[in-house]
């Protein structure tokens, strides 16, 4: 199997199909099916780190992965009853915007309309993520982030379409530092990645401080792959329940239809691959945490090629190519 999977890695990368590729950790029943670094250019949020000897060891911007790991963490919150149930309203959650809840079509939003990225608000991520036509950038660059989410003008009626929106998360990750009273890096600390065993991790802030929830986690891809792991076993990690196993039921239960024709439940993407369900968080650049359960294998892949409309075809040339013939 090793010899068949290295030898499909190297026709992918004569093919010119892994462009970019820095690292890929693909675990199946437990068992490390593939893992493989390569050296790159890499940027941390746009800023050069220069070209990287990537590692087992070494970090990774994930980019918007954080999103779906933010998700897990605010299951992990709700099951301690610290966060409110998807279904409260969202704005009187910031009662220091109290006047924004005066409007009734924005008192309508709840906290599963960021879940499901529905808010209907106006927001704008196909900008470059340096510059700040991009709402993100704009999000980061604002006095009080919150407001800026919560303000934005009202383009439809919460919940009646999918549209992309990091402001989305970043609310989300208020309402887990608010109900824990920890910093959002702190809670995942104490309660997902210690008890997976991940010791080495940066979550990138921003100017005011505030750890991104949305696109600022670094992590190796083993540790990765370990989160993908967790993920597939229902929320359990050597025998304790990490992540209520009902939560991830409902996370990864399929809501919305993206524009590309995705199903999208809470901060997961929801599509099929060769016949196979499956369920993965995506970054910019082509970062992915991919899980497959009727395989029992999880792929974490970290890679550079950031702002590029083709950013995609790396990850997919990986799985389809490389690692879902190794299964067979």
């Amino acid at each position: 199997m090793a010899t068949q999977v290295r030898d499909l890695l190297a026709e992918a990368r004569s093919a010119g199909r892994l462009d970019g590729l820095h690292g890929v950790v693909a675990i199946r029943g437990g068992q490390t099916l593939l893992e493989h670094y390569d050296a790159g250019a890499d940027f941390t949020w746009g800023t050069s780190l220069g070209v990287v000897e990537f590692g087992p060891e070494t970090l990774h911007d994930l980019r918007s992965v954080t999103k779906s790991v933010t998700a897990l963490l605010y299951g992990i919150a709700l099951g301690e009853g610290l966060v409110p149930h998807p279904a409260e309203p969202l704005l009187r959650q910031f009662r220091e915007h109290a006047d924004l809840a005066a409007d009734p079509e924005r008192a309508r939003l709840t906290v599963e309309h960021a879940l499901t990225m529905s808010l209907g608000l106006e927001w704008r991520e196909d900008f470059p993520y340096d510059s700040p036509a991009n709402s993100e950038i704009a999000m980061e660059l604002a006095p009080d982030r919150y407001r800026y989410v919560l303000e934005r003008p009202i383009v439809e009626p919460p919940g009646a379409r999918w549209s992309y929106c990091g402001g989305a998360t970043a609310l989300l990750g208020r309402l887990i530092a608010d109900g824990t009273g920890q910093p959002l890096p702190q809670f995942a600390r104490a309660a997902l990645f210690a008890p997976l065993g991940i010791d080495d991790v940066d979550w990138t802030c921003g100017m005011d401080g505030v750890a991104s929830a949305a696109s600022g986690l670094r992590l190796a891809p083993r540790d990765l792959a370990r989160i993908g792991e967790l993920v597939l076993a229902d929320g359990t990690w050597d025998g304790h329940q990490i992540v209520p196993a009902s939560w991830i039921r409902t996370m990864l239960q399929p809501r919305l239809q993206t524009h590309w024709g995705a199903r999208y439940g809470y901060h997961w993407y929801l599509e099929t691959i060769a016949g196979h369900r499956l369920v993965a968080g995506t970054g910019n650049g082509g970062q992915r945490l991919v899980v497959l359960p009727d395989l029992d294998l999880t792929v974490a892949i970290t890679a550079g090629n950031y702002d590029d409309p083709d950013q995609w075809r790396t990850p997919v040339a990986l799985i389809e190519h490389v690692i879902l013939p190794a299964t067979e």
